[in-house]
């Protein structure tokens, strides 16, 4: 008979060793270094980075700066798993990010190049991360570092190209909407005449910091739930319709109670309804989302089941029945 402990007919398990070297203490000292460095980075572009912060308390249009660390910490904490697991290197592609952000900011800033001044100062931080902890975390979090784009503020010719036809796009729709409810309106151009009041469509109501802030959090829905390709592609391109959509909600009672009540209550009326109508739409997108899901068209990675589990499982052919042993054979 045959001994089961034989270490010739039941070798010893190969070790697997982890793809990763790293240990605790060096993954630590390579965190410190990239905060160091990160920290080093915004000193050295600090005076970009104030005019960014100056630029989004002064504007309303560039609002959406104050929200893009929120989402960026979003994204990072949606991919906090693969993260810790990713082995941190040592990367000379982020000293290339540092150079070629720290070039197009000081051209930027001597050609008065707002955004590459800006958008140069955003590459150095980026690089300085990258230089620490490695092309491999830099990959996990591609999708929050997309979302660094939305702290450079939009240029004011891109936004006057956009603004100004949205104006007149917006007024048009809730000229539309106000008489689909029975309220009977003038416009001229951008301005709609209610009840002897003229209501001007003009920056603060035609919709631009509401596109702004409504796609990057439907990017950050998007990314954050584990849907497939195509669905974040529709969201993320859908955001911009959905946004308008519920501006034009807004105008609607906003230019009733301007032909009424003056800007006693309309103003306020008005500023605390885009933060509302930004929930809106985004409620609209995932609605979208849940609603493609009870038509059953697959939207999810990989996590959706089949429209009937059990006949799915009826047509699984079972695997055969294993030998069963004769009680009266004895061991060789």
């Amino acid at each position: 008979m045959s001994n089961p402990t034989d270490p010739a007919r039941n070798p010893a398990p190969a070790t697997v060793l982890s793809a990763s070297t790293d240990t605790t203490p060096a993954k630590s000292r390579l965190l410190l270094l990239a905060g160091f460095l990160g920290v080093l980075a915004i000193l050295a572009g600090f005076d970009a980075w104030a005019d960014i912060a100056h630029i989004a308390m002064v504007d309303e249009e560039a609002s959406q700066v104050f929200l893009t660390p929120v989402v960026l910490v979003w994204l990072l904490w949606a991919r906090k798993r693969r993260l810790a697991d990713a082995p941190l290197r040592l990367s000379a592609v982020g000293l290339l990010v540092i150079a070629v952000g720290a070039a197009l900011s000081v051209y930027g800033y001597h050609s008065l190049k707002q955004s590459l001044w800006h958008g140069g100062a955003v590459l150095v931080l980026l690089g300085a991360v990258w230089t620490a902890l490695g092309s491999r975390v830099i990959r996990i979090a591609a999708p929050a570092v997309v979302v660094l784009i939305f702290l450079i503020p939009v240029p004011g010719m891109i936004r006057q190209a956009i603004a100004l036809p949205l104006q007149t796009w917006t007024a048009a729709a809730a000229e539309v909407g106000l008489q689909l409810v029975g309220i009977s309106v003038g416009r001229a151009g951008n301005v709609i005449i209610y009840n002897g009041e003229q209501v001007a469509v003009a920056e603060a109501c035609n919709g631009m910091r509401m596109i702004f802030a409504l796609i990057l959090v439907a990017y950050a829905y998007a990314f954050a739930t584990p849907l497939r390709g195509w669905t974040r592609l529709t969201i993320v391109l859908l955001s911009p319709f959905a946004a308008v959509v519920c501006n034009v909600i807004r105008l609607v009672p906003t230019v009733y109670i301007y032909g009424h009540y003056r800007d006693t209550l309309a103003k306020p009326f008005h500023d605390y309804a885009g933060w509302a109508m930004l929930g809106l739409a985004l409620a609209i997108l995932i609605g979208l989302v849940h609603l493609l899901r009870w038509a059953q068209i697959p939207v999810m990675q990989d996590t959706d089941e089949p429209a009937n589990p059990q006949a799915s499982n009826n047509n699984t052919p079972k695997p055969p029945a294993p030998p069963q042993a004769n009680p009266g054979a004895s061991l060789a």
